[in-house]
């Protein structure tokens, strides 16, 4: 095994319509908790979210593209409420599994769910003030470039795509790390091939650029983390 390239043959168990659904139930719901202790989205917020939000001086409306099991769109509200912003969130995700756990969640003030892609709601005309994903970019391929372009469409502020940077001390690191975690989950397995699959900065940069060229900066927000910020044209 290499990492000096990303390895995008890589299928990741969750992927599998007919993956064990405890598991991937499982799997989701933990997502919660990793995603608190490594995917950096707290600083994320509060130095490129949260400005933009209480900067409109109104409500405002977020689109999280892929929202999984909803653990995301979870603790932003949450954050926004502290903060005193009016944030209304909707979270998006095609895949029926993923919206089941999303919605059995239960009830989060201002926000919603719905089974759908971004491409859907750009044929209907949807704008909002923000559109993010988290752990969405490494599962594509040539679907890359539609995908930052329907997020861009969807925008009228801010686009934040939220990934893995790939790295062999994230690698082993994320290998030790996760066991408390595991059990009974797709977490080891499927983040280490997520893991394999990711972009480094110059790699997502550079194919960032061959679809939509000068639009994207990509950041480093916290160990082990990229961000890729573009503008959207709504």
């Amino acid at each position: 095994m290499s990492l000096a390239v990303r390895d995008d043959r890589l299928a990741e168990l969750m992927d599998d319509p007919d993956c064990d659904p405890d598991a991937l139930r499982a799997t989701l719901r933990r997502f919660g908790t990793i995603n608190r202790l490594v995917s950096g989205w707290g600083v994320v917020y509060r130095t490129r979210l949260r400005p933009r939000l209480a900067a409109l001086g109104r409500p405002a409306h977020v689109l999280d593209i892929g929202s999984g099991g909803g653990d995301l769109v979870a603790r932003l509200a949450a954050a926004a409420r502290r903060d005193g912003l009016e944030v209304t969130w909707t979270g998006i995700d095609p895949d029926p599994r993923a919206h089941e756990v999303a919605t059995a969640r239960g009830p989060i003030a201002g926000a919603s769910f719905r089974r759908a892609d971004a491409a859907t709601l750009v044929a209907e005309g949807r704008t909002y003030d923000a559109v993010l994903s988290n752990h969405v970019l490494h599962h594509l391929g040539d679907g890359l470039g539609d995908f930052v372009e329907e997020s861009c469409a969807l925008s009228r502020g801010i686009v934040l795509h939220s990934d893995i940077a790939r790295s062999r001390l994230g690698y082993g690191l994320y290998a030790v790390g996760i066991t408390p975690f595991e059990r009974g989950t797709f977490l080891r397995t499927d983040g280490l091939r997520s893991i394999r699959r990711s972009y480094t900065r110059a790699e997502l940069t550079a194919a960032l650029e061959g679809s939509s060229p000068g639009a994207w900066t990509v950041q480093t927000p916290v160990p082990f983390r990229l961000v890729a910020v573009g503008r959207g044209r709504a």
